[in-house]
């Protein structure tokens, strides 16, 4: 890398410090692709990444997930893995799924990279956002993509899955073996997250502005690095500064500074027309609570309304991305399909204003609620919850007063009791089985 930047005009100085001259980082940007489409495995999960474009998902690497029965935390597996995969395939605001945690189950680096990338593939045919930790094993993930679509060359046309990578070690140095899988990956066309996790007043600056100076830099390395290594390189700029609590060191994901500072980020990647992701709604609520309901929502509505491409940890993350709630999933649905609907633009006609038609309900009845333009917009203009809760008090009290918890969780048991994908299964599974060492088993996956 220090030789790719070199031969680009950069140089070592006295401290041993690789310098980024302003002419390189100038002709970066003018360069570097401002449009991308992240595939689905169908073209209907396509993620057109340009301009202010949102759109919402999942995401993280969380140790622990709750347990649906207990509701107590437990170590996350690969099987969980892939229930959250085919539990978001149902749902219809969470846009892409990127791995939410941590299978640990799997006893090697190379294991986990490997049944992490097939698990979220088997379970949705959205774009997924895997992880690889070895330069090795990027060769090998991506055969498994180029088995899937039919041929390498079909692969590398439509990617349906990218690498979450965090290249930087803050502040300001460079992990040699992230830069490598980044590296190996663009080579072979899958698009790379290029994340950078400063954290305000530990690994960064204390002030959101100096803290956003500095990730920004170590962002746009990253970037230039691998413009180097393929002009066409398919790049996704992620500054996802991160804000703790000072007091104790713990994560403060739900705080207003980082809802703050998240939408800054966001500003600032939008300023340079680059494709972007954010963290936002990791809340540090430890289940479905208003806790978690407040800080979520105020995050990420901020990181859409600031034009952020790609919102990750949108929905189900818990304990500052400790721990993921599949009850969490079903009940964020419904929140993000609120934000998204309030990013529409507000029609502004002689049609919508209606003139006529309120001089006619004045004169006559009194009301809309019998007008044919009432009756067409009512399934065309608004979004109705999935679960979210519209009855009357006496229908609530008559009902049992359930909660939007114990209603997420019925809802959760019935997907996994009968939604199995089988984008993946017959001769193509007995093919990836072959080829590599998948530990997913094929009996919970809805295979006799």
């Amino acid at each position: 890398m220090i030789d790719r930047v070199s031969a680009a005009g950069g140089r070592i100085d006295d401290h041993g410090r690789l310098l980024f001259p302003r002419a390189l980082v100038s002709r970066a940007l003018d360069e570097l692709p401002r449009t991308l489409t992240l595939c689905g495995q169908t073209p209907d999960h396509d993620l057109d990444l340009s301009g202010t474009n949102v759109h919402v998902g999942t995401g993280g690497a969380a140790p622990l997930i709750a347990d649906l029965d207990s509701g107590l935390y437990r170590d996350s597996t690969v099987r969980d893995l892939y229930d959250a995969a085919r539990l978001t395939d149902c749902l219809d605001h969470i846009q892409f799924f990127s791995r939410p945690l941590v299978a640990r189950d799997m006893e090697t680096p190379q294991a986990l990279d490997i049944n992490t990338t097939y698990a979220c593939l088997a379970g949705s045919t959205k774009h997924a956002f895997t992880a690889v930790t070895e330069p090795e094993t990027v060769a090998e993930v991506s055969e498994m993509g180029a088995i899937i679509a039919g041929s390498a060359d079909a692969f590398r046309e439509r990617p349906f899955f990218s690498l979450n990578s965090n290249h930087v070690v803050p502040p300001l140095r460079f992990d040699a073996q992230t830069c490598a899988v980044q590296a190996e990956a663009v080579r072979r066309g899958i698009p790379v997250h290029v994340n950078t996790f400063g954290q305000l007043g530990a690994s960064s600056p204390v002030t959101i502005a100096g803290c956003l100076a500095q990730t920004l830099a170590e962002t746009l390395a990253g970037m230039i690095n691998l413009w180097l290594v393929d002009p066409g390189a398919k790049l996704i700029f992620g500054p996802r500064p991160l804000v703790i609590d000072l007091r104790t060191g713990a994560m403060a994901s739900g705080s207003g500074e980082q809802a703050l500072l998240t939408a800054a980020s966001v500003q600032m990647s939008v300023f340079y027309g680059l494709p972007n992701p954010t963290i936002a709604g990791a809340t540090d609520s430890k289940a479905p609570d208003g806790q978690a309901s407040y800080e979520r929502c105020l995050a990420v509505a901020m990181a859409a309304q600031a034009g952020c491409n790609l919102v990750t940890q949108a929905c189900g993350m818990h304990g500052a991305l400790m721990g993921v709630s599949f009850e969490s999933y079903v009940i964020d649905n419904d929140m993000l399909g609120s934000i998204l609907r309030s990013l529409s633009t507000i029609d502004v006609s002689a049609e919508t204003l209606f003139p006529a038609g309120i001089a006619e309900a004045v004169r006559g009845e009194g009301h809309f609620l019998g007008e044919a333009d009432t009756y067409a917009r009512m399934e065309t203009d608004f979004l109705y919850p999935m679960l979210a809760d519209r009855r009357t008090v006496e229908e609530w009290q008559a009902d049992g007063a359930p909660d939007i918890r114990s209603r997420a969780r019925l809802h959760v048991r019935d997907v996994l009791n009968t939604h199995y994908p089988d984008h993946l299964s017959g001769a193509l599974d007995d093919t990836l089985r072959a080829r590599f060492d998948i530990q997913l088993p094929r009996d919970v996956m809805g295979a006799p």
